[in-house]
C-alpha cells in the first residue's frame, strides 16, 4: 500500500512519511503536483493550499484512488470543489498522524467493501441474466408473495422490484437455521427478501407474519398451493434447467449447451465436451436451427 504525499512543506512532508512508515505504509513524496502528475500510489495526500498550484488535474486523474485533502482553511477551492471532483475527505493542519491513519484505514475498509459488493453484484447478475420474466415491477405492492418453478425467477423479481423503488434487498434465507435472528435484525428502510416460505412449517409461517408485520417484504415461494395472506404473483421459468419439478431430456439439455456455448468453444471442442460426433453436433444444430452467425 503506497501512499503518495503532495505537499510543498518538505519538513511536514518527511515528518508524516516517517510516521507513516511506522504503521508500515511506503510512501513518496512530490513537492507539486505538477511532479506528482506522473506518480502510481494507491492513496494520495494532497496539500490544496501549495502556493500557486490548483490540485483538480491530479484528482481528476486519480478520482479513483483514495484522496484526502490536508487544508489549511476551509473553502471552496481548498475543501468543496476537491471533494466534489472525487476526492474522499479532508483534514486539517495540524493534524496528529493517529487521526490520518485512522481515516485512511476507514477509506480503505470503505473501498475493500464496495470492491467486494459490486464483485457479488455482477455476479448475482449475470446468474440471473439468461432467466426471461415477462414483468413490470412498476406499481408494484408490497408485501407479496412471489409464486414460482425456480429461485432464480424469484431472485430476478425482488432484484427489480428493490430497483424500481430504489431500495436496498436484505435477503433472508429461511432453509437457514438463524432465519429468526435475520428476520428480528430487519430495517424498515429496506425491503426484505425472504425466500422460500415453502420450507417452513404452518405454525412456523404463522411466527413469520408476525415478526414481518409492519415491514416491506417479498416472500417466495416453489410450491403454489401454499397461501399467504399478501398479494401473489405466479411466474414460471420455461428454461428446464432451472425448474425444480423437471428433468431434461438428453436433447433439450444438448440443445442448451449448444445454445449457451457455442461462441465460447469451437465445434471440435464443443462436441467432445459433450460426448458426441462434429457430425451428430452438425446435425443437432441442423434441427434446433442453431446455426453460428458470422
Amino acid at each position: 500500500m503506497k501512499i503518495t504525499i503532495v505537499e510543498n512543506e518538505l519538513y511536514l512532508a518527511q515528518s508524516m512519511a516517517t510516521k507513516l512508515g511506522q504503521y508500515n505504509f511506503e510512501t513518496e513524496i512530490f513537492s507539486s503536483v505538477k511532479d506528482a502528475m506522473d506518480s502510481n500510489g494507491d492513496i494520495y495526500l494532497l496539500s490544496t493550499t501549495i502556493p500557486g498550484q490548483k490540485p483538480f488535474k491530479l484528482i481528476e486523474k486519480f478520482k479513483d484512488r483514495i484522496i484526502i485533502l490536508m487544508v489549511n482553511y476551509i473553502n471552496n477551492d481548498t475543501v468543496v470543489k476537491p471533494l466534489e471532483m472525487g476526492a474522499k475527505d479532508y483534514i486539517v493542519k495540524p493534524f496528529n498522524v493517529e487521526e490520518l491513519v485512522r481515516k485512511i484505514k476507514h477509506y480503505r475498509k470503505y473501498e475493500r467493501l464496495k470492491r467486494e459488493n459490486n464483485f457479488y453484484k455482477d455476479l448475482f447478475e449475470s446468474m440471473i441474466n439468461e432467466i426471461e420474466v415477462d414483468f413490470d415491477p412498476h406499481g408494484v405492492r408490497l408485501p407479496l408473495t412471489v409464486y414460482t418453478n425456480t429461485q432464480r425467477v424469484a431472485d430476478k423479481v425482488a432484484l427489480e422490484i428493490a430497483k424500481e423503488k430504489e431500495a436496498l434487498l436484505e435477503f433472508v434465507d429461511l432453509q437457514k437455521e438463524d432465519w429468526e435472528e435475520r428476520v428480528e435484525k430487519l430495517s424498515h428502510r429496506s425491503i426484505a427478501y425472504v425466500s422460500r416460505i415453502d420450507k417452513l412449517k404452518k405454525d412456523e409461517r404463522e411466527k413469520l407474519y408476525e415478526m414481518l408485520d409492519g415491514k416491506r417484504f417479498i416472500l417466495s415461494s416453489l410450491d403454489t398451493s401454499l397461501e399467504t395472506p399478501y398479494e401473489k404473483i405466479i411466474l414460471n421459468s420455461n428454461n428446464k434447467l432451472y425448474d425444480h419439478n423437471n428433468i431434461m431430456t438428453i436433447n433439450e439439455y444438448v440443445q442448451y449447451i449448444i445454445k449457451k456455448f457455442q461462441y465460447q468453444y469451437p465445434d471440435t471442442e464443443l462436441s467432445k465436451k459433450l460426448g458426441i460426433s462434429r457430425k451428430s453436433l452438425w446435425e443437432k444444430r441442423r434441427k434446433f436451427e442453431l446455426f453460428k452467425k458470422k
